[in-house]
């Protein structure tokens, strides 16, 4: 998607740049600028000189290209227009998507709303509800321009991250490939494609839903992508316990499957994409960590014992794509 050699930095992203950049579009803040928790890219909370609450997303330099953002702001206005709970970009001078000394950024309407609570199944139907609308509408199109869910990125390319990673201790470097390896080649048949293909919220946890009013209101499509159904849907489940787990999937469905067909062979796919994530997660902190940002919000990942917990995290995922998975029964080759 980009070159390593490219500038991923917000150091010239000042308080002046900021104030200077929404005044360009006609935004003009009244208050101080609220810091908000993002770290791949810069949001930042307001009033404005109309009295109203917003919130500006300034994006990471080289992350995505201008295209690929357009996508992601069409996709929810699309599903804006079919009332399905999103938080859209503002229309400004014509455009949702503005650049100012060299930082594209965007402005949203704040919303408000509080955090949505892990585990109870009856919340969980109404968020298996919601995602059903979300992919309803997702179906009727296709992202051109955004990337899809594959192994090169997620596995691939971060066990090469992390080989050149001065943050993993050198006395635990034999230990962690010990098992980081072989755990990667648990998942090397998996393939994605042999399932249906569509557009995704891309990061779709209890984070970025918010409820008010009794609504929940899906946020932060920056990681939008193509891939089956199921990754919008299994970071909803919490816990080890498995037969916990299980009922919690049944209440997400039970609410799914009134707007969307759901293919039970993908229940297979969710242990594999929690490998996925569990590794492009350490690639991504490793990868960011000149950003002062990160460490100031992570400061264990440079730590002994964050590296040894993780190789136990290693193992104990290993252990899981053991086991038959939660439902139906794998069948990558279909």
């Amino acid at each position: 998607m980009n070159n390593e050699n490219e500038d991923f930095s917000f150091t010239g992203l000042t308080p002046d740049v900021i104030a200077n950049a929404l005044e360009s579009v006609g935004v003009d803040p009244m208050s101080g600028l609220l810091a908000l928790n993002s770290y791949e890219n810069r949001v930042y909370q307001f009033i404005a000189d109309d009295q109203r609450r917003y919130v500006a997303k300034f994006y990471r330099p080289a992350r995505w290209t201008t295209a690929q953002i357009l996508e992601e702001h069409q996709f929810t206005a699309e599903l804006a227009e079919a009332e399905v709970p999103v938080v859209t970009p503002l229309q400004l001078h014509g455009k949702t998507l503005h650049e100012y000394d060299g930082y594209r950024f965007t402005v949203f309407p704040s919303i408000g709303g509080r955090a949505v609570e892990p585990g109870d199944l009856e919340q969980l139907e109404r968020i298996g509800q919601q995602i059903g609308r979300l992919h309803a509408v997702a179906q009727q199109g296709t992202f051109k321009e955004r990337l899809s869910i594959n192994r090169q990125e997620y596995v691939t390319d971060a066990l090469v991250t992390l080989r050149q990673s001065p943050l993993l201790p050198e006395n635990l470097h034999e230990a962690f490939f010990a098992i980081a390896e072989p755990l990667a080649a648990a998942v090397h048949d998996v393939d994605f494609r042999a399932f249906a293909q569509q557009r995704l919220h891309g990061d779709c946890h209890l984070g970025n839903m918010l409820i008010r009013d009794q609504e929940l209101t899906f946020v932060d499509f920056d990681d939008a992508r193509t891939g089956p159904a199921v990754q919008d849907l299994w970071m909803m489940l919490a816990g080890d316990d498995r037969h916990q787990r299980a009922l919690q999937l049944d209440a997400l469905l039970s609410g799914y499957e009134m707007f969307c067909e759901f293919d039970e062979n993908e229940a297979a796919l969710i242990e594999p994409l929690r490998t996925f994530r569990i590794l492009h997660y350490m690639a991504w902190l490793a990868r960011r960590w000149d950003d002062s940002a990160f460490r100031r919000a992570f400061p264990w990942f440079a730590e002994q014992r964050y590296w040894e917990q993780q190789i136990l995290t290693l193992k104990e995922q290993f252990a899981v794509l053991q086991d038959e998975p939660i439902g139906a029964q794998p069948n990558f080759n279909r």
